[in-house]
């Protein structure tokens, strides 16, 4: 069993990294602004935990990484480094922040300003392992060209440049956290659908392609929580 720590997590591919950590017997704490949009179904699912807050303060993201263990579960993962013992100690990040595909995206970079508040209190509580959402928008030096992934971009920089320039924050945020041990999955265009299976590579290497459904993101993400062999690398993830 794995604690993660699920951002983002209230979306429709949020919900989808919670519905995987549960099937694997994960316990999942959810930190969100919102959590009345969680369905009931999760809000009581007794590997859930829920805590409100928002990202823009450090005092409200302490409180995702001390949530109480539930009581259905004694003295599972209990720690007492500095603060009230009981808690959760959180293993893994997970995230699926990322800016609105349709509206528009505030300047100034709030999501990548409140991953580093996330970061710095994920150190005081001794967590490094992050695995987050990442689009293509996020260059890595393993890419090559690929026409239909160069027009995605350009559309996004074209027509979204806040969101465009959000991405591309977010990047530096973790490129610049060497002592963490993360991990960008990139993806394509998100669809629903349950079937098919995933590749994990780069973009113009012949093997990806620009489509992906949200449970086989999720599915990427515990893969790779279980493997780690994707740590500070940007693979871009998509349908076979």
């Amino acid at each position: 069993m794995v604690n993660v720590l699920v951002l983002g997590g209230t979306g429709p591919t949020g919900l989808a990294l919670i519905e995987e950590a549960i099937s694997r017997n994960h316990l999942v704490v959810v930190f969100a602004r919102s959590p009345q949009k969680l369905p009931e179904t999760l809000i009581h699912n007794p590997s859930v935990i829920v805590v409100k807050g928002s990202l823009e303060e450090e005092s409200e993201i302490r409180r995702a990484f001390e949530a109480q263990v539930p009581s259905e579960i004694p003295n599972l993962g209990s720690t007492g480094n500095g603060s009230t013992s009981g808690y959760l100690k959180i293993d893994v990040v997970v995230s699926a922040l990322g800016p609105p595909v349709l509206g528009i995206h505030p300047s100034g970079h709030p999501i990548a300003k409140g991953y580093e508040n996330v970061i710095r209190v994920a150190r005081e509580y001794g967590v490094k392992r992050f695995l987050i959402l990442g689009t293509a928008s996020i260059t890595d030096e393993n890419d090559q060209f690929d026409a239909r992934f160069k027009a995605l971009v350009f559309a996004v920089k074209y027509f979204a440049p806040h969101a465009y320039e959000e991405m591309v924050e977010i990047g530096n945020v973790f490129n610049k956290a060497d002592e963490l041990d993360w991990t960008i999955a990139r993806i394509p265009v998100l669809v629903d659908r349950k079937d098919g299976n995933y590749a994990a590579g780069y973009i113009g290497d012949g093997i990806t392609a620009p489509l992906l459904s949200r449970p086989l993101f999720a599915k990427f993400v515990f893969d790779e929580v279980d493997a780690a062999v994707w740590v500070h690398k940007r693979p871009l993830v998509s349908l076979v």
